[in-house]
């Protein structure tokens, strides 16, 4: 799909960003599917079949389901799941397509992409369908980066490339806490400067300014996605002086706070 030209993608009716209802659950059928799907789970608990394979599914599980392909899923009724699917066709010859599942780390850019994709149709946005095409390529290229980036990791040990993004998730998924250095080597039982420079060699940045890498992505979605404002985004993401924030805000992003709200 990276070769395919955006004006190649079709572009079908069935999109959405749902909560699935609590007795929901998605039939295997007897005809497999006729396109692609691409399938997002942004919160929940369940399970997916797909071609008689299961898989437990939550926060960050990604499908790219094909033609031939056959589906279904169930979930945990007082964990229901919040899906996005897209259904799409190509017109041309494919050649290299990103894997049928993953488990999906680093969630935000992902997530934006497919909320600006369902947004460009809800409110008619001029050339929408133009700029979904372009989004829709950008998805696949992020899935497809995934793949071809990871085995640079081999460089040092499984467990220990394991240990470092176990570690990175943790400060991604807490954005506002303080974070110590001393105190993220000991949850990876590693010392402060062995865990440092592993860190940097695995993450591509030191461990501080991926701390104010992930708090920053992180006041970006809460300013354009959650309704807060500058000052309650501040204080939610552990900054005590809204005038610090906003200058390392714009420090990393080139705009003040306020323009990205």
């Amino acid at each position: 799909m990276l070769q395919a030209a955006p004006s190649s993608f079709v572009l079908l009716p069935a999109f959405a960003k749902i909560v699935c209802e609590p007795g929901w659950k998605w039939q295997k059928r007897e005809k497999a599917l006729a396109n692609f799907d691409l399938f997002y789970v942004w919160s929940g608990e369940g399970e997916v079949v797909l071609n008689g394979e299961a898989h437990a599914v939550g926060k960050g599980s990604c499908f790219l389901f094909r033609k031939g392909d056959h589906t279904s899923a169930t979930h945990l009724p007082q964990k229901p799941l919040v899906l996005t699917y897209i259904h799409f066709d190509v017109k041309e010859p494919l050649h290299l397509i990103p894997a049928p599942y993953r488990q999906l780390k680093e969630v935000i850019d992902f997530e934006h992409l497919l909320s600006r994709y369902v947004r460009l149709f809800l409110v008619q946005t001029f050339a929408a369908e133009e700029e979904a095409k372009l989004i829709l390529k950008q998805l696949l290229i992020h899935l497809l980066r995934e793949e071809v980036e990871r085995p640079i990791e081999r460089k040092t040990s499984n467990q220990l490339t394991e240990v470092i993004h176990e570690i990175a998730n943790y400060i991604r998924q807490n954005p506002g806490i303080s974070h110590k250095v001393d105190g993220l080597a000991a949850r990876a039982q590693l010392s402060p400067r062995y865990f440092s420079i592993k860190f940097k060699e695995l993450i591509g940045m030191s461990v501080q300014a991926y701390m104010i890498q992930t708090r920053i992505e992180r006041a970006q979605h809460l300013l354009m996605h959650a309704g807060m404002n500058v000052t309650e985004v501040a204080d939610a993401l552990g900054y005590r002086d809204i005038f610090f924030f906003s200058r390392q805000f714009k420090q990393y992003t080139g705009k003040n706070p306020s323009e990205i709200r």
